[in-house]
């Protein structure tokens, strides 16, 4: 009989990383433009976090849960994790992310400003980028996904 000690120093067995399968990271899909959008999202969202820290420490939360809430959208994306719940409408979801960012990020910007600090500054400065890369992700997103497409019917 094995013990956990044994068991841990052998590499697994061809079913058990078969199982893991799932969360394989799809490295096509972090080079493609949806995947950079998402990269430039975090990273952008990331800096205005340690700004707002720095600064304003009442505005970081909103950062900070934008920050996750795009992690999650990655990883979900980046692993095809979010095709085992097909009963949400992800494109959908991904939009509401995005115009929901959008808001936030410009009422918190401009609310940033105001102090006249030297990293809230920065902060307004990165927000307003953040707020153009998901105007462009939300407008990618209505573009491909949400508009009906004309078929060759609809034309004749």
């Amino acid at each position: 009989m094995l013990s956990a000690l044994d068991r841990r120093d052998r590499p697994p067995e061809e079913g058990a990383a078969a199982g893991l399968q799932g969360f394989a990271v799809d490295k096509t899909f972090l080079s493609s433009l949806k995947g950079i959008l998402l990269e430039t999202e975090l990273a952008l969202s990331f800096i205005i976090f340690i700004c707002f820290t720095a600064s304003i420490s009442a505005y970081m939360a909103a950062a900070l849960l934008e920050f996750f809430i795009t992690l999650a959208f990655l990883f979900l994306y980046a692993s095809q994790y979010y095709q085992r719940f097909d009963r949400l409408n992800w494109p959908c979801l991904d939009f509401l992310r995005c115009v929901s960012a959008i808001i936030i990020f410009l009422v918190v910007s401009i609310a940033a400003v105001t102090s006249r600090d030297g990293a809230a500054i920065a902060a307004f400065v990165f927000g307003i980028i953040l707020v153009s890369v998901f105007t462009y992700d939300a407008f990618k997103i209505y573009q491909t996904e949400m508009v009906p497409r004309a078929t060759q019917g609809d034309e004749q």
